[in-house]
Order: structure tokens, then sequence, then C-alpha cells
């Protein structure tokens, strides 16, 4: 009776565990190499508690549903009949995922010859795309997002989301695939800017990883 009540057991928690599918990727740098930019600790607690909560109750929000057998991208193309907690999770793990990536320590990287003619042409010189990235951070009431993406048509297009959304969903107005977020958030620098969001959206440029926001540019382009 004993050894059935402990197998019971191991398939309880074999099935409670069994739609964990969406993890964090490890972070290619370590906490404090952003510094100047990004402080150690706002990067810890931003990394390993808001951004593992979106990953862990996103999992939450699916057990049991059909979005446990989807991939991310699916689940947010049709946010619009899903329920808020999938909905914000399934962003918020995306946008972090994505954010994570577009940072660097590495210094001076510069965008591809291609992403920076895409630039130039749409919106004059990369000076004036940055004033626009910026300004859509700033201008962002409460928490969300600035999005550099790339539209159905291959076109780039700056763009701000409330919360955890972002174009990738249903339900925004300007649908397209995002190679570049800005999180605007105040846990992602608060501790070191407290209310001056400008500053920490000046700052950010010192740490972006062009290279990455490229890579993402010509996978985007590839899809079209």
């Amino acid at each position: 009776m004993k050894i059935l009540k402990i197998a019971a057991l191991g398939a309880v928690l074999a099935a409670q565990f069994s739609f964990a599918q969406f993890k964090q990727t490890p972070l290619q740098y370590a906490y404090n190499a952003l510094e100047g930019s990004i402080d150690a600790q706002t990067m810890e607690i931003h990394y390993s508690k808001h951004g593992a909560a979106y990953a862990s109750n996103l999992n939450k929000a699916i057990a049991g549903t059909p979005q446990e057998k989807q991939t991310l991208l699916q689940i947010l193309s049709e946010t619009s009949k899903l329920s808020p907690a999938v909905r914000n999770n399934a962003g918020g793990h995306y946008n972090h995922e994505l954010f994570w990536t577009i940072l660097t320590p590495e210094k001076n990287t510069q965008p591809s010859a291609k992403l920076s003619k895409a630039i130039v042409e749409t919106f004059g010189s990369m000076e004036a795309f940055k004033e626009k990235m910026s300004k859509a951070g700033a201008d962002r009431f409460g928490s969300g997002w600035a999005w550099l993406s790339v539209d159905k048509n291959g076109k780039l297009f700056v763009s701000s989301t409330p919360n955890q959304d972002n174009p990738l969903m249903d339900i925004v107005e300007e649908k397209g695939t995002p190679i570049l977020g800005i999180d605007v958030w105040e846990h992602a620098y608060y501790l070191k800017y407290q209310n001056k969001r400008a500053d920490y959206l000046s700052a950010i440029w010192n740490v972006l990883n062009w290279k990455e926001v490229s890579k993402r540019y010509e996978d985007a382009l590839s899809k079209k």
C-alpha cells in the first residue's frame, strides 16, 4: 500500500511539472556587466525575479489548455482569445527574452549596413531614430515597452505598447516583428534612475547590442 501511495504521489508530481515548457535563457553576461548604464542589482532582480516569474506563471496559466502544446509565437498571435494571465505572462516572457539579448557589455557595436540604410531611409538619420524611440518610451504612460519592429511589408516602424503587450499580438494596433524592445517598467530602471526615465532611455544606447538587433532584422526580412 505504501509503495502504491508513493507511486501515486510521483504521478501527481510528474503531471504537475510536465507542462513547464517555457524557461528563461541564461544571461550571456554577468549582472554587473552593464554597470554605468544598468546597475547590477537591477539586472539581478529584473532577470531572476521578474523575468523568472513570467516564465513560471505562463506555464501555470496554460496548464491543461491547448496552449500547453503551442509555441510562444502561436500563443501571442491569438491573445485576444486568451485569458489576461496568459496574455500578460506570454508577453512578459517573450519581451524579456528579447530584452536580455539586445543588451551587451561590448562597446560601440554598430548596426549592419543593411539595417543602417533602412533606419536612415525610414527615420532620416540614426539620431532621429533614437529620438523617436526614446520619445516612444518616455511618452508611455505607466508601464510598457518601446519597440522597433518590421511590418508585413518589410518596413521599419517605432511603436509603444502598454504592460507586457508587444507587436506580435493580435490585439495591438501596429503589428509586426519586434527587433528591438526597451523595457520602461519601473523595475527596469528605478533603483538607479528613480523617476528619471529619460536618463535611463539615454543611457541604454550605450549597452545596445546592434549585432543582435541586426540579426533579428535579417531574420524578420527572411520571413516576409
